[in-house]
């Protein structure tokens, strides 16, 4: 038997990549790029967090209004809550039973995730330039 009678996907699910789950490929490399981009942004400010050992909060505050430290930590922001979003939902589309459970997890998690983004980007932008 050759590997493509091996294949129960339809010819349609083969052509968009799609696994059982219908989305698998694409939420894959968008986490596999959140992880790369958080890397450098990561060790970037665990450096800046050593820096400001034993400093008080008006050196960090002007540490964090340097622009490239502050667009450091809202780019650090964005792929941590992006990463998050993906991989609970992976694990809800994955892990949670039922239709309905499952949808309003989904919507929790969307609202949750950008909840946090959202109170992490104001806190940087109040303490970063004052706003």
């Amino acid at each position: 038997m050759s590997a493509s009678n091996k294949d129960m996907r339809t010819p349609l699910a083969r052509v968009r990549a799609h696994g059982s789950a219908k989305s698998g490929t694409g939420d894959h490399i968008r986490q596999r790029m959140t992880a790369i981009a958080m890397v450098p942004l990561f060790l970037f400010f665990i450096g800046f967090l050593v820096s400001l050992v034993g400093a008080d909060y008006e050196t960090a505050r002007a540490w964090l209004g340097n622009p490239l430290v502050a667009i450091a930590a809202l780019l650090l922001v964005v792929a941590a809550i992006m990463h998050m979003r993906i991989g609970m939902q992976i694990v809800i589309e994955d892990y949670v039973t039922g239709e309905r459970l499952r949808s309003l997890a989904l919507i929790g998690n969307f609202f949750f995730s950008y909840a946090v983004g959202l109170a992490c980007i104001y806190a940087v932008a109040k303490i970063g330039f004052g706003v």
